[in-house]
């Protein structure tokens, strides 16, 4: 976790951190989606929010959060993996005007079985 902080800081992309209870509840951060000059206006987020604090709003706060200083950041598109299994985090990122652009069949694994990735994406340049 240290090395990735600190790569983040060393790109100069947020990371923001949500607090509840007195604990860190999630964060979210951004970076970039591919190198090579043609995609310098695209990032990749990545949202973590605890077990304990899930289902009360956090991730949707530091999703918002994140497309405001993308956008600040005079950013074009931002781009989310989401596992196909997952239909909270993908119902959550239509919520945020994200849309499916793309599904990768099996080419993730989780408790052993082949798990597609969704590839969701949200333009920075739209309104709302």
């Amino acid at each position: 976790m240290t090395a990735w902080l600190a790569a983040r800081e060393a790109g100069g992309f947020p990371v923001i951190v949500a607090e509840a209870d007195g604990r860190v509840a999630g964060y979210a951060s951004f970076g970039p989606f591919r190198t090579g000059e043609g995609y310098r206006f695209t990032v990749e987020h990545s949202v973590y929010v605890a077990h304990w604090a899930r289902r009360r709003g956090v991730a949707r706060l530091l999703m918002e959060r994140l497309i405001a200083e993308a956008r600040l950041r005079g950013l074009r598109r931002m781009v989310g993996g989401v596992s196909a299994d997952q239909t909270a985090s993908l119902a959550l990122h239509r919520a945020v005007g994200f849309e499916e652009q793309g599904r990768l069949g099996g080419v993730g694994v989780k408790f052993g079985r082949p798990l597609d990735l969704v590839l969701m994406v949200r333009p920075l340049d739209a309104p709302g």
